[in-house]
C-alpha cells in the first residue's frame, strides 16, 4: 500500500481542513451547515481523492477531478469572503493553500505525463 500521509499535497490538504474547520466554527448559523458543511464536505473528499490518485496506477483521472475539487474550493472560499463572513485572515491562508494544491497537483500531472 502506497503512503500517502508523508505526501506534501496530503499534508497541505490535511492543514487545510483544519484551517476550514476553524474558519466555518463562527459562520452565522444559516451558513454554518450550508456553505461551511459544503466546504468541509469538499476538502474531505479532496483527502479522499489524494489517497485515490496516490494509490492508482493510472493517475491522471484523480489528478484531473483534484483539480476540479480545488476550483469548487476557490469558490466557495470566495463566495464566503465576499459575503462578509470569512475573515480575510483565513481567506488569505486559505487562498494561498489551494493555489498551493492546484500547483502541486499540475506538478504531479506533468510528473506523471512523462
Amino acid at each position: 500500500m502506497a503512503q500517502y500521509e508523508h505526501l506534501p499535497i496530503y499534508k497541505l490538504t490535511y492543514d487545510l481542513l483544519i484551517r476550514t474547520m476553524t474558519a466555518t466554527k463562527d459562520f452565522p448559523r444559516e451558513y454554518k451547515y450550508t456553505l461551511g458543511q459544503k466546504m468541509k464536505d469538499e476538502i474531505i473528499e479532496l483527502v479522499v481523492l489524494i489517497y485515490k490518485a496516490n494509490s492508482a496506477v493510472d493517475k491522471e483521472q484523480h489528478i484531473a477531478m483534484i483539480l476540479e475539487r480545488v476550483q469548487v474550493i476557490q469558490l466557495l472560499m470566495r463566495l464566503s469572503h465576499d459575503m462578509k463572513i470569512l475573515t480575510r485572515k483565513h481567506y488569505a491562508a486559505i487562498a494561498e493553500m489551494t493555489d498551493s494544491l492546484a500547483r502541486q497537483a499540475q506538478g504531479y500531472r506533468s510528473f506523471n505525463q512523462e
